[in-house]
């Protein structure tokens, strides 16, 4: 196998959950340029049609499934969709996410919880159903954030725990499932990207976001994405257990 040939997902079938929008978008484009088939589930499933025809688009088919990763019967329906549609199921992308931006002392038990739910708890009850069904090894990938390494001055105390809890669950599991499995797990910590969230961030917090970062800009989700099919692919065969800030160089020591 040539290097190039260990970044392709040829007859492989990947799971992206949050696959509606933003950073889910990029990341069912660029499996499926990769070569894989890919199963799409979101919230908002009239947007995932938009996001299969991109799959469609690089030759690769899709299917697409309602899903809320806070509903354990959800999380299986999704993982059971791709063995049915397609036989088999070998990469997790865990990017269903939200966020709040509430001051601690103003921040209500239910804002908390709810953010929790869906990016802790959602990751690994999707986690669960993935290793049950899969028979022959994969890779999970899991979207934290460099939130969850290092504060940036934003009131985002639920995501911030959150993502970095994520990070001790991708730990743990690659300690559980890499050996016994054969399924690696690790985490990608994106740092400041375009997406829903950060759109809703002020425009001068934007500015000021670009000039503390080294590379002086926000990033190009395409950038993430290939970081993500080297996770996923052969290519990091001997990789598990890590969490690769994407940040141009905002978390660095």
């Amino acid at each position: 196998m040539s290097i190039l040939e260990r970044f392709r997902l040829d007859s492989k079938v990947a799971v992206v959950t949050g696959a509606s929008s933003g950073l889910g978008v990029a990341f069912a484009k660029a499996l499926a340029e990769a070569g894989a088939d890919v199963v799409l589930g979101a919230r908002r499933t009239d947007r995932l049609d938009e996001t299969g025809a991109l799959v469609t688009a690089a030759g690769r088919k899709y299917a697409a499934l309602t899903t809320d990763v806070t509903k354990v019967e959800d999380c299986n329906a999704l993982i059971a969709l791709a063995i049915e549609k397609f036989g088999r199921v070998d990469i997790l992308v865990n990017n269903a996410g939200v966020g709040t931006a509430v001051p601690a002392t103003h921040e209500t038990p239910e804002q908390f919880k709810s953010v929790i739910d869906v990016n802790l708890f959602g990751a690994y009850w999707m986690s669960q159903a993935f290793a049950k069904a899969n028979k022959g090894g994969g890779a999970i990938v899991n979207i934290s954030s460099i939130l969850g390494i290092k504060p940036q001055g934003l009131p985002q105390a639920a995501y911030a725990s959150s993502k970095a809890a994520l990070i001790g669950l991708t730990r743990d599991l690659a300690a559980q499932w890499t050996g016994r499995k054969n399924i690696r797990v690790n985490a990608l910590a994106p740092g400041f990207f375009p997406s829903e969230m950060s759109d809703e961030l002020p425009k001068d917090m934007v500015e000021m976001l670009k000039m503390f970062t080294p590379a002086g800009r926000l990033g190009d989700p395409e950038e993430l994405a290939a970081t993500l099919i080297w996770l996923v692919s052969d290519a990091s065969s001997y990789v598990t257990g890590i969490t690769v800030p994407v940040d141009g160089g905002l978390v660095m020591p």
